[in-house]
């Protein structure tokens, strides 16, 4: 499926930086800087009765533990809603399927103290799964580790906007129940239909 994706937040970061006056500050990051950063999208299609609309938030907080590397926590949430689809070669009238993730990162920036900046991110995370359809539902655990290439441009001292997208990921789940077997998936290459904008606040 084709997401289409909101850049809302990257909107609002331009209005707010032409609506504010330039402060003493400086732009770009340093040793002891937090932010907060986050990304929204939401794709919805519909082919015949077959219809799909989902919903992905990413919240993350980071530290400056020097001038060039950052550690964190991250989380992700992702609302898949069907109707009228197969799913394991059944056909179902509703599915709904909801994913959480949380676990921590860290991030090499090449120039922080710069207006802009590329930055490399590598990411681990425990996740959990909420199956749910037509006759019952079922509960999926799992962790993944990945690697982010990706860059920051700062509109203001204060907002950055931000551009990722994964070139190596390794995920393991396992449904929970009896006779259940794990799905490891391993990808790596870098696809530009995923690239995912986000908002970074610094205080």
């Amino acid at each position: 499926m084709k997401k289409l994706m909101l850049t809302a937040l990257a909107v609002v970061s331009f209005v707010v930086a032409n609506a504010q006056e330039t402060n003493n500050a400086s732009e770009g990051f340093s040793k002891g800087d937090i932010f907060i950063s986050g990304a929204v999208s939401y794709g919805s299609e519909k082919t015949g009765d077959t219809k799909e609309n989902t919903l992905t938030l990413t919240p993350r907080i980071g530290y400056f533990a020097n001038e060039n590397f950052v550690v964190g926590l991250r989380a992700g949430y992702i609302s898949q809603s069907l109707e009228n689809t197969f799913f394991e070669d059944v056909f179902l009238e509703e599915l709904d399927i909801n994913s959480f993730e949380i676990g921590g990162f860290g991030r090499y920036y090449t120039t922080p103290v710069n207006k802009f900046s590329f930055f490399g991110e590598l990411a681990v995370s425990y996740i959990s799964i909420d199956t749910d359809f037509d006759t019952g539902d079922f509960k999926t655990d799992g962790f993944g580790i990945g690697f982010s290439p990706g860059l920051s441009y700062f509109l203001n001292p204060n907002i950055a906007i931000e551009a990722a997208w994964g070139a190596l990921s390794y995920v393991t789940v396992e449904p929970d129940f009896d006779g259940a077997e794990s799905t490891d998936t391993f990808e790596i290459g870098l696809d530009l239909d995923d690239i995912t904008l986000g908002l970074v606040y610094k205080f």
